[in-house]
C-alpha cells in the first residue's frame, strides 16, 4: 500500500504570524488543525516538515537533529520572505523543544511549547515513541506480523544514533531556557505517556519572561494537538495571543 507524503502548509490571514512546529516522528497533520482555527481567528500559520519526516522509518534515521533544526530556521524565515515581521512559535513535544531554541536565539513574539521534553532520560521516550511510529508505518504499508516484530527492533537499533543525538538537544535547550526573555504559554497534558511532565514546571520556573503562564490539560496525552482537549486548547493558545501587544 501506498503511503500519502503529508506537506507543509502556509494559511494566510492576516498580518500577526504563528510558526506551528511538529514533533519527532510526527509532521503537520499534528498541528493543522490549531493552523486552521487560527486562519478564522485572522492569523496567518506556517508549518514545516523537518527532513526525514512524513516518510517511512528508514529515511527518518538517517537524519539528525541539526538538520531538523536548519528546518526550523528557514521556516521562520519563510514567514519572513512573505513580509510577516512579528511571528510567535508554537511547537509540540520536539517542536517545543525547537520553539525554546528560536526564543533564545531569534526575536519571537511570543513562544508557546506544547509537553515539550527537557530531561536527558526523556531519550528512552523517543525511542519508545519511534518503535510506535515504526509499528504503525508499518502495518499501514501491510507488513506482516510475523516480521513486524523484527523490522521495528532492526530500525531500533539502527536508530540510537539519533536518539542519543535528540538527547543532547533536549538538554542543551534545556541549559538555555534561563535566558528566555520572551512572552512564554506553557503547555502540558496531565495524562502524557511520553515524557516527564515535569518538563513543563521546568520550563515555566526557568524562562526569564515577564509575561509567562502555564496550563495543564487533566484528560489529554501526548499528542495534545489532536486530543480531547483540541478545542479548549485552541482557544486559549488563541486568547494568549490577543493579550500580546501586537503592532497591527
Amino acid at each position: 500500500m501506498k503511503i500519502k507524503q503529508p506537506q507543509p502548509f502556509t494559511f494566510e490571514a492576516g498580518p500577526r504570524a504563528v510558526l506551528l512546529l511538529h514533533g519527532f516522528t510526527g509532521h503537520t497533520a499534528d498541528v493543522r488543525m490549531l493552523g486552521r482555527f487560527l486562519e478564522k481567528k485572522g492569523y496567518t500559520s506556517h508549518g514545516p516538515i523537518y527532513r526525514g519526516h512524513g516518510l517511512p522509518p528508514e529515511e527518518l534515521i538517517k537524519t539528525n537533529p541539526d538538520q531538523y533544526w536548519e528546518d526550523v530556521q528557514a521556516s521562520l524565515q519563510h514567514l519572513r520572505d512573505l513580509g510577516y515581521e512579528e511571528i510567535a512559535v508554537a511547537g509540540l513535544s520536539l517542536g517545543g523543544v525547537y520553539a525554546l531554541k528560536l526564543a533564545y536565539t531569534t526575536q519571537l513574539k511570543a513562544v508557546i511549547p506544547m509537553c515539550a521534553p527537557m530531561f536527558y532520560l526523556d531519550e528512552a521516550s523517543l525511542a519508545k515513541g519511534f518503535k510506535s511510529f515504526t509499528r504503525q508505518y508499518k502495518q499501514i504499508a501491510g507488513v506482516n506480523e510475523e516480521q513486524l516484530d523484527d523490522q521495528v527492533n532492526d530500525l531500533y537499533e539502527k536508530g540510537k544514533g539519533l536518539f542519543s543525538l535528540m538527547g543532547q538537544t533536549i538538554t542543551d535547550v534545556r541549559e538555555n531556557v534561563d535566558t528566555i526573555y520572551t512572552p512564554t504559554f506553557v503547555v502540558q497534558a496531565r495524562k502524557d505517556e511520553m515524557i516527564n511532565t515535569d518538563s513543563a514546571d521546568y520550563i515555566y520556573d526557568h524562562v526569564e519572561a515577564d509575561k509567562k503562564q502555564i496550563k495543564w490539560y487533566e484528560e489529554s496525552g501526548h499528542v495534545i494537538t489532536l486530543d480531547k482537549e483540541k478545542e479548549k486548547l485552541h482557544d486559549d493558545i488563541y486568547q494568549f495571543l490577543e493579550t500580546l501587544d501586537w503592532k497591527e
